[in-house]
């Protein structure tokens, strides 16, 4: 049997980046040989295989083509006369498009080393633009390595406009988009998705809501840089600094979007943004078929970030309030990752990268000590429904009052 290492393993090995999973094309074969040699079928839509010992995932050689729009639309041909040549041709880009033989021995037709080199992301042939995934993929992929200095190469990025001004990207299905964006807000540099997404205009197309906010002003006393866009993403760079959890991410990034329905007369301006924003993003989540644990800590940050970040000013009942919401009273709450999102936010902003937080600190305090009263005699004193509620608020309120800033 004639097999190739290829893809990301191939170009990771280059990087010397760890390689987390192997996948092999398999020439000469059919599905029948396959089978009589142990192996056990996994693809569904293209013949796929497991390897009996190792378990890594063996495809046959196949070549595609395009039958419809959108990403599901194509014919598959997997047939023992497809050369490796062939196969590497279907992938998206050159570093991509490279395969070794189990020795060591690299197979390169589409020059990927040398794109590894400059730090290119290059498409291998026009069909790239027959599937809108890949705009998706590029974007990821800048993600990940934009730390090592790659960049699309400007003949990439003119085909992905292209796919954006045909409509290509207009068919990408919801659960898609956000498989995609949750493995970038997975990588080491989240922001570098949507960067990436708006030089080809496809965040305007898969996320309007946050396209919205670039041209957005706000003030400069409070924001440096100025432009609402700007700081969304500024945030998401911090919240990757400060935490690993993908649900910090997502609520960094999206925490503003109320700003981009405030009356153009009053910016640089955006009172009551925290509130106007909540419809926004629960429609956002709905169409994106977002999970609960990222909708719920997204909402409440958009919700009370400005509380948090002036807490100082705020009254013992409203902070007892606002930690009631938030769920921190009960033993599995978040009320961690909010503030690691509020503090992204505050240190989102240009220059200010390095300012401290001591609201966290206040917020958590006072949560403990909230959430510690002694209710015994509330709960025997034969007080019923609401009016128990209320009184262990009222214990809370003063505990909270009794917190040091």
């Amino acid at each position: 049997m004639i097999c190739y290492l290829v893809g990301g393993a191939v170009r990771d090995t280059l990087l010397g980046r760890p390689v987390t999973e192997k996948d092999w094309v398999v020439i000469g074969e059919t599905p029948e040989s396959m089978l009589n040699l142990g192996f056990r079928p996994v693809g569904k839509d293209f013949p796929v295989f497991l390897h009996p010992k190792t378990k890594e995932e063996y495809a046959l050689a196949r070549t595609e083509r395009k039958t419809a729009p959108g990403y599901k639309g194509f014919s598959v041909h997997a047939a023992p006369d497809v050369t490796l040549e062939q196969d590497l041709l279907r992938r998206d880009l050159t570093i991509n498009a490279m395969a070794m033989t189990p020795e060591g021995q690299l197979v390169d037709p589409y020059g990927g080393q040398r794109d590894l080199e400059q730090r290119l992301f290059r498409h291998i042939s026009p069909a790239f633009a027959e599937d809108p995934v890949r705009i998706l993929r590029i974007a990821r992929f800048a993600a990940r390595y934009a730390q090592l200095g790659f960049n699309v190469a400007a003949e990439t990025r003119g085909l992905m406009q292209d796919m954006v001004n045909n409509g290509e990207v207009d068919h990408l299905v919801p659960e898609r988009v956000w498989a995609e964006l949750v493995k970038a807000l997975n990588e080491p540099s989240p922001a570098a998705f949507f960067h990436t997404l708006r030089d080809c205009g496809a965040l305007a197309r898969i996320l309007p809501e946050l396209e919205n906010l670039f041209g957005v002003p706000q003030p400069e006393r409070y924001h440096p840089e100025i432009d609402t866009g700007i700081h969304s993403l500024l945030s998401l760079e911090q919240a990757a600094l400060l935490s690993p959890k993908a649900e910090v991410r997502f609520a960094a990034v999206v925490h503003d979007l109320g700003k981009a329905l405030s009356p153009k007369e009053h910016w640089p301006h955006h009172h009551g943004h925290e509130r106007n924003g909540l419809p926004v993003l629960e429609q956002l989540c709905s169409r994106l078929r977002v999970p609960n644990a990222f909708k719920t800590l997204a909402l409440q940050v958009m919700h009370y970030h400005t509380h948090s970040h002036r807490v100082s000013e705020l009254r013992a009942s409203t902070l007892t309030d606002m930690l009631a919401n938030l769920g921190a009273f009960k033993a599995n709450n978040t009320l961690d990752d909010f503030l690691l999102a509020c503090e992204a936010d505050a240190k989102g902003r240009t220059g200010l990268e390095h300012v401290a937080y001591p609201q966290a600190d206040f917020i958590k305090r006072a949560a403990i000590a909230a959430a510690n009263v002694d209710t015994r005699d509330i709960l025997q004193s034969g007080l019923k429904g609401e009016k128990i509620g209320e009184a262990i608020r009222r214990l809370r309120i003063q505990a909270v009052a009794d917190i040091a800033p």
